[in-house]
């Protein structure tokens, strides 16, 4: 796998997949290996994936100073991302908590991203997190599902905090719970760094009026994207997004949860394929 050091010294590891223009990939989790995103639903029919995988993950190094997960210390690990590419200005696609690390690399370094998609990304950067009840106002749409009734009780559990995480809930965080999405929910426990997803949002992470401020200098065009049965975030929520740029468009996915490339990956690769292309 290509490498390049980070500013620390530490060796970070990216994926190529596809073929055309290079298009940076942020992964969520927070703290996921990149090997999460598949092929982002054929989107490698339209672009080069430049699929990071952020310190502490996937084929990344550990760094020495673990404080260095935290979200706003990852934005240098982007911008070092960027310059071993040699790219004046850069495509970014980020998911899920990557959107925030996506925010803040962009209100640092403006002038270089030339386009920016939020997929499914809470707005955590800028101050607005996901309630508990937001994600059960979007859980209760799926009452008809037959999975519905083992898995709703310990979602309900572990957002008001009288249970723990539970694979049976699983289902909440996809649009259709079929073969790809239960393998695709089965890999994230070894694919993720506990450890470092305790840091990442840790007190310090985010400003968020700076952030917004700085926001309004940056001109690229940004696509909020926002799955229509997620709960984090729900898409009023992911909407806001769109008040702290100047270039926005936001759209919904029919029937898309978290990860709206395996729910329908022809809409999803037509809609931010076009987006990149202008």
């Amino acid at each position: 796998m290509p490498s390049f050091d980070a500013y620390d010294g530490t060796r970070l590891t990216y994926r190529l997949r596809g073929e055309g223009e290079p298009l940076v990939v942020l992964p969520g989790g927070p703290m996921r290996a990149s090997a999460y995103f598949g092929d982002l639903g054929g989107l490698t029919a339209r672009r080069q994936l430049v699929l990071l995988d952020l310190r502490g993950t996937g084929d990344s190094a550990v760094p020495a100073d673990p404080a260095t997960y935290r979200c706003d210390r990852l934005v240098d690990d982007v911008e070092a991302l960027r310059e071993h590419l040699g790219l004046e200005r850069m495509d970014v696609l980020a998911h899920s908590a990557g959107g925030s690390l996506a925010l803040l690399h962009a209100a640092r370094y403006p002038q270089r991203v030339s386009r920016l998609a939020l997929i499914t990304a809470t707005p955590w950067a800028l101050g607005m997190p996901a309630t508990p009840e937001d994600r059960l106002t979007a859980a209760r749409l799926r009452k008809g599902e037959p999975w519905f009734e083992e898995a709703f009780p310990p979602f309900e559990a572990w957002l008001t905090g009288n249970g723990d995480f539970d694979p049976a809930f699983a289902p909440f965080f996809y649009g259709r719970w079929d073969e790809a999405a239960r393998a695709h929910a089965a890999a994230e426990e070894e694919q993720s760094n506990d450890d470092a997803a305790d840091v990442y949002q840790t007190e310090g992470a985010y400003d968020p009026p700076t952030t917004k401020a700085a926001l309004a200098r940056l001109t690229a065009p940004v696509l909020v994207l926002a799955g229509e049965l997620d709960g984090g975030p729900r898409p009023d929520l992911a909407r806001h997004v769109t008040e702290f740029v100047r270039h926005a468009e936001f759209t919904v996915q029919p029937h898309g949860g978290h990860y709206p490339w395996l729910d329908d990956p022809e809409w999803f690769t037509a809609r931010v394929g076009d987006f990149f292309a202008g």
